[in-house]
């Protein structure tokens, strides 16, 4: 998997996120646009006055194109980066957040000179990881936490490694279960409670890419037919693998897991 750094105007973002989230090359970087490939992580970089890091997501599709799509190009009546593509958005500050909420870094100041690069993997998960921490409210919310010990609980009742806050390259997974300490997670579980519900499928599908894990999306009921419309749409690749389950489904299991374990232990089974 590869790194990349797309670097532009506030304006620029605007219209890419505005035009279906869509960034473009010009001809003497198509060595680079070459090299993309479907999956690979890009940062959105803000130039001045924001000079940050506002959010980061997968690349989704590489096409050429001659239309204007930027408010530059269309000033200037031509097209100026022609080789496009089209991303996945794992997460993205709020536009009233970008200028105080920007995650960025020393390393990084020397490097956005340019409108798009290869950006190293320790640096682009230390950037990242500030957008983890910063919405760690959400793993401190009891309902989220009250969530993530159970599928613990039940992970080990079924003879799993079952851990919590599992590190990947694209933060951290809620909870895993694991059949050995060295294999790969078998089954993947990410906790919707008042989230960006979409970022979260983000992981569960890199997960599935990574490791063909199975993959489970736990949120109250409400938010199922959001995650139907994102299946049928942008996460249809995943739309036969993942799995939703509510928080009274996830209790009810829970109980009768716990409720099956002690009369086996009261019968010496």
């Amino acid at each position: 998997m590869n790194y990349w750094l797309a670097v532009g105007s506030r304006k620029n973002w605007e219209d890419a996120f505005r035009n279906g989230n869509i960034w473009g090359l010009s001809h003497r970087q198509k060595k680079l646009w070459s090299e993309m490939e479907e999956g690979d992580v890009v940062l959105f970089y803000v130039t001045r006055p924001i000079a940050g890091v506002i959010g980061y997501g997968n690349i989704k599709t590489k096409f050429k194109q001659d239309k204007p799509l930027w408010s530059e190009e269309i000033n200037k009546g031509k097209a100026i980066w022609k080789l496009r593509f089209e991303f996945d958005i794992s997460y993205c500050l709020p536009e009233d957040k970008w200028e105080f909420e920007k995650a960025t870094s020393e390393i990084l100041r020397f490097k956005a000179g340019v409108n798009f690069r290869r950006l190293e993997k320790a640096l682009a998960e230390e950037l990242i990881s500030k957008f983890e921490r910063a919405k760690g409210t959400e793993a401190e919310e009891p309902l989220h936490e009250e969530m993530k010990q159970k599928l613990i609980q039940i992970g080990k009742l079924q003879n799993y490694i079952a851990e919590e806050e599992y590190k990947f390259d694209l933060g951290r997974l809620d909870v895993v279960w694991r059949r050995v300490k060295q294999s790969v997670p078998t089954y993947v579980f990410e906790i919707n409670v008042r989230g960006d519900i979409y970022r979260a499928l983000s992981k569960l599908k890199h997960a599935y890419d990574l490791w063909n894990s199975r993959i489970f999306i736990v949120a109250d009921k409400f938010e199922e037919e959001r995650v139907k419309n994102l299946l049928s749409g942008s996460f249809h690749e995943i739309s036969n693998s993942l799995k939703f389950i509510d928080f009274d489904t996830l209790n009810e299991i829970y109980e009768l897991k716990i409720k099956l374990k002690n009369l086996e232990q009261k019968l010496g089974l």
